[in-house]
């Protein structure tokens, strides 16, 4: 047990950003002027102990209610969103006149002004792995069928803004829409649709060396129902030169990903993982494409046992790992082997019901411990040329 005079050294990244995330979905219905960062902060600063520092953390009034907004995303993350009232002026940002606020991530806001989606970034320092400088020089960097960026460049208060054409959806909102009874699930024209973007996105930075790090239905920007699909969202995505300082390829930051798409080697510690994140990331998103449900459990990052409840929904899913099926993984900081009950796993027939067999051989080639398919392969499966 750490004593009081030691207990930061032994507080987590992960706990911190969750303290964070906690704090930010209080702000939301509290209507407190501080930012979640200065307040964890000074909670971090002035905690005579770790039950101290977590209080401190939990104890701003109101809790949120169960929609409060949290993500960093563009402004369609999660939602199509609603065109503002004539009556409604908007705000100004930079030249931009008539800007309309959509949403509020960790470190930013976003406005949608006509035909741009404004991303403001609110908060000046940098929490790891998010970094919005650096997402904007990556961006830069970059071209279509990735979001482009537009333009960068300061307003009034001297804030960075991001500009990225607006796009009215994304593959979140249009799972949500097709999840609810009576509508139809996607069709294999969409997914093939919007996966072939997706996947070509994914080759075309993987060719680079740059790693997403959170590919998940929000970061899927759609400018119709069936396509063009953008990869976005580069708040975390690490660089093999812009990211070399603070993060060497050898001991990346193992807090990256997002709930039910996170990849098993991050959860066991592997600091050395490569491109196979985002790989193991679009496969779960093609398996929700296909099933209308998220294929593994978890629970928001905020809970209690988040973590494990993930692992445990993995093996049952796909069966526990062994030395012949996973044989990196015995490097790993803290290897998977013996320290769960073993699981058999389902067949891909019984994991994926009434999907088509083409689909599932690819999600079974995504979704795997080790040998998993590249983006470029992805692209030349049976089920994306059909």
């Amino acid at each position: 047990m750490a004593t009081p005079s030691d207990w930061r050294s032994c507080l987590t990244a992960s706990e911190r950003y969750e303290s964070i995330q906690r704090i930010q979905q209080l702000l939301a219905n509290s209507g407190l002027g501080q930012t979640a960062f200065a307040i964890e902060s000074e909670a971090y600063k002035s905690a005579g102990s770790r039950e101290a520092y977590h209080a401190a953390c939990r104890s701003l009034p109101n809790p949120p209610s169960p929609h409060a907004t949290t993500t960093d995303s563009p402004p369609q993350a999660s939602h199509v969103v609603s065109h503002p009232s004539d009556e409604d002026p908007g705000t100004r940002i930079g030249p931009y006149h008539n800007c309309h606020y959509i949403a509020s991530g960790v470190t930013a806001s976003v406005y949608r002004s006509d035909s741009l989606a404004l991303k403001v970034i609110t908060e000046t320092r940098p929490l790891e792995p998010h970094n919005p400088h650096r997402e904007a020089k990556i961006l830069a960097l970059l071209k279509k069928p990735v979001i482009p960026l537009l333009a960068t460049f300061r307003d009034h208060e001297q804030r960075l803004v991001l500009a990225f054409p607006y796009m009215p959806l994304t593959l979140a909102a249009l799972l949500d829409n097709h999840q609810q009874p009576p509508s139809p699930p996607l069709t294999s024209p969409q997914i093939r649709s919007i996966f072939a973007d997706l996947f070509s996105a994914l080759a075309y930075i993987h060719d680079l060396g740059i790693i997403h790090r959170d590919v998940k239905p929000s970061a899927v920007l759609l400018a119709s129902p069936t396509g063009p699909a953008y990869l976005s969202d580069f708040g975390t995505a690490w660089h093999p030169t812009l990211s070399a300082a603070s993060e060497p390829p050898d001991a990346k930051i193992l807090d990256i990903g997002t709930g039910p798409y996170r990849a098993p080697e991050v959860l066991f510690g592997d600091t050395s993982y490569g491109t196979g994140v985002d790989m193991w990331a679009a496969g779960a998103v093609l398996a929700e494409c296909c099933l209308s449900r998220p294929l593994f459990e978890s629970r928001p990052a905020h809970e209690d046992g988040n973590q494990l409840g993930l692992i445990l929904s993995i093996f049952k899913t796909v069966g526990s790992p062994t030395r012949e099926s996973w044989p990196e993984a015995a490097e790993f900081r803290t290897p998977p082997f013996e320290m769960y009950r073993a699981f058999e796993g389902k067949g891909w027939g019984e994991v994926l019901p009434g999907v088509g067999e083409g689909w599932r051989e690819l999600i079974a080639g995504l979704v795997r411990y080790s040998g998993r398919v590249e983006a470029e392969e992805a692209l030349n499966f049976r089920c994306m040329k059909e």
